[in-house]
């Protein structure tokens, strides 16, 4: 498959380089999306809760 010893480490660098750019595009693409935080079932914003302690 490989000829000699210096193919196979260009293909190994190759492959790790293209995992490592597929980690970072896929690490954008989850900051990218906005997170759906603070909503019910029913789509509505609800507001934060506070604890004992929070009251000052």
């Amino acid at each position: 498959m490989f000829g000699n010893d210096a193919e196979f480490l260009l293909s190994l660098h190759r492959t790790h380089a293209a995992e490592l750019r597929a980690e970072a595009a896929a690490d954008r693409l989850a900051r990218s999306v906005p997170r759906a935080t603070g909503r019910s079932w029913l789509g509505r914003r609800q507001p934060t809760r506070r604890t004992g302690d929070d009251r000052r």
